[in-house]
């Protein structure tokens, strides 16, 4: 079905996609579910530490199955993406992570809460999340066309990471004060403004490629879609290892904050909020983007990642790497944006789902693998291993890229 042309948008610079009335609405909801997201993640990392002593171990395991799922469903949802009506969708899925913040949030407050029934939440809102992202990646180009996608994916950066700056800080006074308990439940309240903006959109402004028809070897389709492209794979190849072993920030920064300096939720807090300080400044950048990022951008926000990434987990005092902790939010934020919008703008539109539900795989997908190789190096090597660790692997990675690359152009030049 062809899109309605929506009409030029008022609203310039960095914020030219609010212009756009049915993204507007779904970004204002983003803004309070993201600040309960972040809420909740904040309380669940340190429930699970408190119901086990501090393992790193049991934290690397929550975190695993949390996004174990993403390596079964997501691409299965993005196969889906491209055959459903996005908006409809996700107002289920959202829903349905709301139930489960809000029976995590029952448990603990009743008092019965065990670690089973927390890894078992885990999973569940892993399920959700692993068909939600694929389909939510894809729907902004539906939102505003394709001449706004870059700016759109960095607004999305920008209100994500605002609300961890708002999330954890607000999160780390509340788990202090009254509890993780609380803090669940306002997070299963926050998915309200998500679902109302959904539900508000106008769907016949909305940009839809035409949908794609149920047929066999979709899925297969898209991974043929995806090997016949090197920029396509070269991205993907760095997302992969770059996510898995670098950007594991919610059991890094616990750890760090814990295990290393000895500080409460509070302390926790506020290194993910300076982290998330960074991230803003990046989005912020990305937003006046109004371009494809080319392949070289994105390699080089990765190497300059994994660089600083060493630096912070080198850092002597709590302050030092907090301090530190910006600009690796920045570069991390960097990467990830870049790498999203040329993917998304380097795809046909009937492909966008299952595209992206590789590159979400991908960027997710490899958590249960790092989460826990991550928490043992640190059980043996002490709290700041993990992001010394990381860093290295982000570096080599990026090199060996660059040079898997260049053999390949100079092979096809000869």
């Amino acid at each position: 079905m062809s899109a309605v042309v929506e009409p030029p948008a008022r609203t310039g610079g960095m914020f030219v996609s609010l212009g756009v009335p049915n993204y507007r609405l779904f970004a204002s909801g983003q803004i309070v579910s993201s600040v309960g997201t972040w809420m909740q993640r904040i309380a669940q990392d340190w429930l699970v530490l408190d119901l086990t002593g501090g393992s790193a171990t049991a934290l690397g395991i929550a975190a695993a199955l949390q996004f174990a799922p993403t390596l079964l469903l997501s691409l299965w949802g993005g196969v889906l993406a491209d055959r459903v009506d996005k908006r409809l969708v996700l107002i289920g899925i959202q829903a349905a992570m709301g139930l489960c913040a809000l029976a995590l949030g029952t448990v603990v407050l009743t008092g019965v809460v065990a670690l089973w029934q927390v890894y078992l939440l885990c999973l569940l809102l892993g399920c959700f999340s692993a068909l939600d992202t694929p389909m939510r990646q894809s729907f902004v180009s539906e939102m505003v066309g394709p001449g706004q996608v870059v700016n759109a994916v960095a607004l999305n950066s920008l209100v994500f990471n605002l609300a961890r700056i708002v999330g954890p800080a607000v999160a780390g006074v509340l788990i202090v004060a009254v509890g993780t308990g609380w803090v669940f439940l306002i997070n299963a309240v926050s998915f309200v403004a998500v679902i109302t903006g959904l539900l508000l959109m106008r769907p016949e402004r909305l940009y839809r490629s035409e949908r794609v028809p149920r047929a066999p070897h979709q899925l297969r389709d898209g991974l043929a879609y995806v090997r016949a492209r090197p920029d396509l794979v070269a991205i993907m190849v760095l997302v992969f290892l770059v996510s898995t072993f670098g950007i594991n920030f919610f059991m890094t920064i616990a750890l760090l904050a814990r295990n290393v300096f000895g500080r409460d939720a509070q302390g926790y807090g506020l290194l993910t909020t300076l982290l998330a300080v960074g991230s803003v400044l990046g989005a912020t950048l990305a937003a006046r983007r109004r371009v494809k990022p080319r392949l070289r951008v994105v390699a080089g926000a990765g190497l300059a990642f994994g660089v600083l990434l060493v630096v912070a987990g080198a850092m002597p005092t709590y302050l030092a790497a907090g301090i530190a902790l910006v600009p690796v939010g920045f570069a991390a934020l960097s990467f990830t944006t870049a790498a999203n919008s040329s993917v998304q703008l380097s795809v046909h539109p009937t492909m966008r789902g299952r595209v992206m539900g590789l590159y979400m795989l991908l960027l997710l997908g490899g958590t249960p693998i790092g989460g826990p190789v991550l928490g043992v190096v640190a059980e043996h090597f002490g709290g700041r291993s993990p992001l010394i660790v990381g860093g290295v692997v982000t570096v080599l990675s990026v090199l060996a890229v660059a040079v898997v690359l260049r053999r390949r152009v100079d092979a096809q030049t000869r």
